[in-house]
């Protein structure tokens, strides 16, 4: 799903100034309802990349590196989820997060404070831990740490209102 947070389509936008009155913006954000949203895993921002960037010839890493990552993450996702039945971290049910998606202490703390601050609900919980779930399996981590899910956290900009 993809949607501009405004009529004009530039809120967001560094090079162009969005023109909306912001009573007409958010009248067009309340069309996405938040049970919507809470059921979408990742929310982001991406904004329009200038044409001297998209025709540069950016030493980036190879594709072939990043499925390999990617394949071995999944791979791992299987075994420790096989005495489910669950094949991946998006299958993992509620009630199982707590023994799926084990914390350390710092990161557990990170996401009590997001979930007060942010007031994000259950279903948003739940999301956030299967993101960062998989943040930590790409990063070859047995337990989440903070920085998995701080950016797992982000990735629901959606929910924090950045554009208000």
């Amino acid at each position: 799903m993809a949607t501009h947070l405004c009529p004009c389509g530039y809120l967001t936008d560094s090079r162009r100034r969005c023109q909306c009155p912001s009573t007409k913006v958010a009248a067009y954000q309340a069309r996405l309802s938040g049970p919507l949203l809470d059921r979408i895993d990742l929310h982001i921002d991406a904004p329009a990349v200038p044409f001297a960037e998209l025709n540069q010839q950016a030493a980036g890493e190879p594709s072939s590196a990043i499925k390999a990552r990617v394949v071995q993450a999944r791979q791992g996702q299987a075994e420790r989820l096989a005495s489910f039945g669950l094949t991946t971290n998006s299958q993992i049910r509620s009630r199982d997060l707590a023994r799926l998606c084990i914390m350390n202490s710092e990161a557990a703390t990170l996401l009590k404070t997001a979930l007060t601050e942010l007031r994000l609900s259950g279903r948003a919980y739940d999301n956030i831990l299967r993101v960062a779930r998989t943040i930590a399996d790409l990063a070859e981590s047995k337990i989440i740490h903070a920085d998995h899910l701080a950016e797992a956290i982000q990735y629901r900009s959606l929910d924090r209102n950045l554009w208000t």
